[in-house]
Order: structure tokens, then C-alpha cells, then sequence
């Protein structure tokens, strides 16, 4: 009976172990607190300057991001972290029709051969994550050699890892506005007063680039000292432009509304999409703001 105990567990320890844990390190650099979403689940708020941890089976598979600065929970409209840890993977994917933050991960795992790298992406043109329109369905099994990057490999069932929010201390200073798969445009980037602004193909170039703030705010050419402007005379279907920035000035205060909308301050209008026509070269308007009119829902 003893002899057959012994072969019993000499037999137990040759089998595989179960997977170990993997500790994740989640830091918050931004410059303000932000949600943690993990897949489509919010795990509640990440303060400014502190980081959380977590612990994920040793074959995680997932997505770690946050919707600060304009993300959806969804998974869209932000940068992410993508792990598939069955196979060691991980990578980085940015949302090109908006850039919501910078993002950062480290392998708790020396560099090695190719194997284990830092990945960091601060700007929407970095080369260090995928376009959320191409991350494949499935991805190559593991070799002997590293992936090509922006794929990463870090072997190692028990290997952690640390995903940095802001890991310049900063949200993208600047950035497209879009509606549907269009942007907010200078009409030809020409920067002088009373040029129209239209919707147009997203290039992201300085014509598509504005800078704006949730809240009260101005929605401004970025470089530029050019605002959206809503003229003398707002009402329904002015045609937008842009104008000389000036403080104070009704018809270039504009506020960013948490449901995407960006409405004229304290007058009830709201820039519009013009009859809803995604049309290169279509000239922008204001319009009364109304729920759920797709045509005011706008995306920084």
C-alpha cells in the first residue's frame, strides 16, 4: 500500500501545474482620475497619481483601457492594452478617429533577445500600437524568435506586467472631432477669418486637428489662434467658420457635454451635422439641441 502511495505521488508531481497568477500593476499618471475598464466591465475609478493591482489568471486574455477624455466603454473612441497570455502575447491598439490617451505597458521581465519589450504610445501616429481596425482575430503561435512589433512576447506563465495611463502626465493636447467615420474640418486649412467649417475625410492633418475641453470651453484650430465661431446671429442653420479668438465672445463659447454634444453656452443650439449628409465639404451648422440626434453627437 505505501509502494503504491509513492508511485501515486511521483505521478501527481510529473503532471503539468495549474497556472500561476499574474500580478498587474494598473498606474493612473493623467491629470485627473480616471476610469478602469477591463473588456467592457468599468472596475471603478483609478485616482491621479495612484496606481491599483490586480490578479488575472496566467492565461489572461483581454482588454485593459479607460474612456478618460471622450473613450466609450465599449472599446471604442480609446487606446487600449490587449493581453493574450496563453501565448505570452501583448499589444497595443489606438483608435485613429480619437486618440483619448497615451499608454504605456511594462513586463514585469528583463528585456531579453527581442523578447519582453516596453511598449509606449503617446501620440495618435505612434508606430508602437495597431489601429484598432487591424487587430486580428487571431494571432500566430509562439516561436523561437520575438514577433514583429508591434506584437510583444514576454514567456512566462507567472509574469506580470504594469499598464501606464498618461505616461507623459498629459491627455493628447489636441486631436480630430468626428462624426460617424467624418471630421471636423478647415475648409482647405485655410487659417483666416470667416473660412468655413465642413466635415470631411479624417487625414489628420492641422485642418482636423482642434483643441477642446469637456464643459465650458472654446473649440480651437490647434497652433492657430482660430475658433469655431457661431456668428452674431446665432439660430438654426447658421453655417459654421472660424474666426479670430477672442475671450468671452458668445459666439466662440462653446460646452462639451458628457453625452458628445457640443452646444452653443446657454442659447439651446448645438453643432450640427447639416441634414445628416457625411458628405466631403459639407458645411457645419447650429441647430436646436435635441436627445439623441446623431447629427449632434460628436466625438473629441
Amino acid at each position: 500500500m505505501q509502494f503504491t502511495l509513492e508511485i501515486l505521488t511521483l505521478a501527481l508531481a510529473a503532471l503539468p501545474s495549474a497556472l500561476a497568477d499574474r500580478t498587474f500593476v494598473i498606474s493612473n499618471t493623467c491629470p485627473s482620475d480616471v476610469p478602469l475598464f477591463i473588456e467592457a466591465e468599468g472596475l471603478g475609478i483609478i485616482p491621479r497619481g495612484t496606481n491599483v493591482t490586480k490578479t488575472f489568471p496566467g492565461n489572461f486574455t483581454g482588454l485593459i483601457y479607460s474612456t478618460a477624455n471622450g473613450g466609450s466603454g465599449t472599446g471604442r473612441l480609446v487606446t487600449s492594452a490587449r493581453f493574450d497570455l496563453d501565448n505570452g502575447y501583448y499589444l497595443l491598439l489606438k483608435d485613429e478617429i480619437h486618440f483619448n490617451m497615451g499608454l504605456s505597458v511594462l513586463p514585469h521581465a528583463a528585456a531579453s533577445n527581442g523578447f519582453c519589450p516596453q511598449l509606449s504610445c503617446d501620440t495618435v501616429n505612434c508606430s508602437s500600437a495597431l489601429p484598432l481596425t487591424q487587430d486580428p482575430l487571431s494571432l500566430p503561435p509562439p516561436g523561437n524568435s520575438p514577433p514583429a512589433l508591434p506584437l510583444a512576447e514576454c514567456p512566462g506563465e507567472d509574469v506580470g506586467f504594469t499598464v501606464t495611463f498618461c505616461p507623459s502626465q498629459a491627455f493628447p493636447p489636441d486631436g480630430p472631432i468626428s462624426n460617424g467615420n467624418k471630421c471636423l474640418d478647415v475648409r482647405g486649412n485655410v487659417q483666416s477669418n470667416g473660412t468655413p467649417v465642413q466635415i470631411f475625410e479624417c487625414n489628420g492633418s492641422g485642418a482636423q486637428r482642434w483643441v477642446i475641453k469637456r464643459g465650458s470651453t472654446k473649440v480651437q484650430l490647434a497652433g492657430t489662434n482660430f475658433c469655431l465661431d457661431a456668428g452674431s446671429s446665432p439660430a438654426n442653420g447658421v453655417g459654421m467658420k472660424i474666426w479670430q479668438c477672442f475671450n468671452n465672445l458668445p459666439a466662440q463659447q462653446w460646452f462639451l457635454t458628457d453625452d458628445n454634444r457640443i452646444a452653443l453656452e446657454n442659447q439651446g443650439l448645438c453643432l450640427d451635422l447639416t441634414d445628416g449628409i457625411l458628405t466631403n465639404g459639407n458645411q457645419v451648422q447650429t441647430w436646436q439641441c435635441t436627445d439623441n440626434d446623431n447629427n449632434q453627437l460628436w466625438f473629441p
